[in-house]
């Protein structure tokens, strides 16, 4: 890999720096009626701007906007998503100038409509599944996140997925396509790859991915993790996902120990407290006096 495409790790959004050993929270806000976790709680657009708020004041550093559950749920088409998500990306743009603003879809022309209101960060949770969201985010000047879904068509679940090395395949697809984004014209430095926890993956194979998480970040590409509250948490710890805060919270601190850099969270004020202490033990040094 040349240095050209793979910058040092260092990630640049809306004039801002990440560089190697800092954490940036991505707090989630989705505006949709079914949300896995929320189940609709932010649909309103009332309580979508006082939650974007209130992670902001909690110290996110990137706002990540959906308008489509994940999984499986009632048809919602591009125009719909548009509706929920573009004026939703204006109006925080206006709101908060410095925040970066990110949106989670697998489309071309959401992704636009998105980056014309304000959105520095296109959030391609489903790995490319249309090949012209890399151009938008090129065209548009805004950064790209390149995922692992084992070729599943967005909004479907695996079934009997099996991999001679999970994270050899995410290795394999992520970097192809953080590759194939510079080649559009996405800036380097704009560019995350994500391994994509659950998508096309089982339980055993989130926890392999967030064990060996710094073989991803060895790549050079900044790694964006996204656990909050998934299932691999849910039954690793046979717990609902109202009781998955602490799961997550050692999924993160595992991941940013193996310098993973960005991390989408529903909730952000607790994630920044984890990541600062992961932060602290790492500024450390060991030097600790023992008693």
């Amino acid at each position: 890999m040349s240095d050209e495409a793979a910058p040092g790790g260092v990630l640049r959004l809306r004039g801002r720096e990440f560089g190697p050993g800092s954490h940036a929270v991505m707090a989630v806000v989705n505006r949709t009626p079914d949300s896995f976790y929320d189940r609709g709680a932010t649909y309103d657009w009332g309580a979508a701007l006082a939650a974007a708020d209130a992670a902001v004041a909690s110290g996110a550093d990137i706002v990540d906007v959906g308008g489509v559950k994940a999984g499986h749920g009632a048809h919602v088409g591009a125009a719909e998503e548009i509706g929920r998500t573009a004026p939703f990306v204006a109006e925080l743009r206006a709101r908060h100038p410095q925040v970066v603003i990110s949106v989670d879809t697998w489309r071309a022309e959401v992704g636009r409509a998105c980056a014309e209101a304000g959105a520095d960060l296109v959030n391609d949770t489903w790995a490319g599944a249309d090949p012209d969201l890399a151009r938008v985010a090129a065209e548009a000047g805004a950064g790209l996140v390149c995922s692992h879904t084992g070729g599943l068509a967005p909004r479907t679940d695996p079934h009997r997925v099996h991999y001679a090395d999970v994270v050899a395949d995410v290795l394999e697809t992520v970097t192809g396509l953080a590759r194939r984004a510079v080649a559009l014209g996405v800036r380097p430095d704009r560019v995350l790859i994500d391994p994509t926890h659950d998508f096309g993956k089982n339980t055993y194979h989130s926890l392999e991915l967030t064990r060996r998480m710094g073989e991803l970040a060895a790549t050079g590409w900044p790694v964006l993790v996204a656990v909050s509250n998934k299932d691999f948490i849910g039954e690793t710890l046979d717990a609902p996902v109202e009781q998955r805060g602490p799961g997550t919270l050692a999924a993160l601190a595992v991941s940013a120990w193996q310098d993973a850099r960005v991390f989408r969270v529903h909730d952000a004020g607790a994630a920044r407290a984890a990541l600062d202490a992961v932060a602290g033990l790492r500024a450390s040094g060991g030097g600790g006096r023992s008693v």
